[in-house]
């Protein structure tokens, strides 16, 4: 199969590579770019474990190709803390203890991380909307619920 020319801007970074049409952007992303923060779960987007940020808005990259990224701003978990200290989100979930195992926690991150940046104020119940995309199987979502909201009162600047 011939491959195809794609740009696009990772994590801020112009990129461009040659990729085969059917690559998933998860596979893309962590075997051609290195970028292993992006988990793959279930392949199925059902789990939510590979959210990404494409212009602004959560995708699973496992439901994605790499060449329908082409053009377009792709943020991952590498790219929510680039300076190596954590952001907002990663911050209220590490205070909060709202991981175990930790495998789930980046695509709660970046689900809730696009969430505010687009509704800082969002209330309990689209805190919860936009959870309810991405499976946990060791918590009990307590501590996952207590992160978002304390990440929402730090994007607020409440806390």
């Amino acid at each position: 199969m011939a491959e195809v020319d794609i740009r696009l801007t990772l994590n801020g970074e112009e990129r461009s590579a040659s990729v085969e049409p059917r690559l998933l952007l998860s596979d893309f992303i962590r075997h051609h770019m290195r970028l292993t923060g992006t988990h793959v779960g279930c392949e199925h987007g059902v789990c939510g474990a590979c959210t990404v940020i494409v212009d602004g808005e959560p995708q699973r990259s496992c439901l994605m190709f790499a060449v329908q990224a082409d053009g377009a701003s792709v943020e991952t978990i590498e790219g929510v803390a680039p300076n190596g200290e954590l952001g907002p989100v990663q911050q209220a979930f590490h205070e909060a203890h709202g991981m175990q195992c930790g495998f789930c926690t980046p695509g709660f991150v970046m689900s809730l991380t696009a969430l505010l940046r687009n509704s800082p104020d969002a209330d309990d119940d689209e805190l919860l909307d936009s959870l309810s995309g991405n499976l946990c199987r060791c918590t009990g979502y307590v501590n996952i619920i207590e992160a978002a909201r304390l990440a929402r009162e730090r994007m607020n600047g409440a806390a």
